[in-house]
């Protein structure tokens, strides 16, 4: 049994809006896996489907073998799920350490513990842990929105666009971290539209076209294929 399966999940905003129309997808315990395409193609809904931010309107969510498909956010987590959405991922006039104890709401008694370790393994934050996170360059606070999500100890990540906005020198800072997460055992799942970089350091990429699969496969074969290349990487 994988750690995630997604199975013909239809979602939308409403009831009669479906932006994904039977998506698939299924991440091992350990792996990166990048999912990819145009705008509008159903990429963020799906984390906001995985992370029970959105209630899927068919299909099922597993976690193992444990259906998590329409539960609340916060079981979800609890579960062992963690969701860095793109924007609003930080509370801006609170410090860098203030971030981090609300990144632990699930375990207060092991709060201390896990912001000793977060401060080991990311020392920048650490250097600026009496900061607001507004003072916190573009790069900065997305490291800091991993590092509230690492709070809850995931066995996996979702991250949605975690290099948007950012120069290329930060987005390579970034992936280096994100690199570096997974090195330490959790699975991540990452929507980006630096398409590149994302089947770079995935395992396995999945693309998304108009709310369906598109193609799947290893993320090097797909990076490498003259038709995944010009429809979806530019070359």
């Amino acid at each position: 049994m994988g750690l995630l399966t997604v199975e013909g999940v239809v979602a939308g905003y409403s009831a009669a809006d479906e932006i994904l129309k039977g998506v698939d997808l299924a991440v091992e315990r350990g792996e990166i896996v990048g999912v990819i395409g145009p705008n509008g193609a159903g990429k963020s809904t799906l984390l906001k489907v995985i992370a029970g931010v959105l209630r899927p309107h068919r299909g099922r969510v597993l976690l193992g073998d444990t259906p998590i498909e329409g539960r609340p956010p916060r079981e979800i987590s609890a579960l062992g799920v963690a969701f860095v959405p793109q924007e609003r991922n930080v509370f801006p006039t609170l410090s860098v350490r203030e971030n981090l104890e609300m990144g632990g709401y699930l375990e207060p008694a092991r709060v201390r513990a896990r912001i000793d370790a977060i401060f080991a393994r990311f020392p920048l934050l650490a250097e600026r842990r009496r900061h607001a996170a507004r003072t916190l360059s573009g790069g900065q606070r997305q490291i800091l929105a991993m590092a509230m999500a690492l709070m809850v100890e995931p066995a996996l990540l979702l991250l949605d666009e975690p290099s948007a906005g950012l120069a290329p020198m930060a987005a390579e800072r970034l992936f280096d971290t994100i690199r570096a997460i997974n090195a330490d055992g959790v699975a991540i799942v990452m929507v980006e539209q630096n398409a590149l970089e994302a089947l770079a350091i995935a395992r396995r990429g999945y693309i998304l076209v108009d709310g369906r699969n598109s193609a799947s496969g290893d993320a090097a074969a797909l990076a490498a294929d003259p038709d995944v290349r010009r429809i979806f990487l530019g070359g």
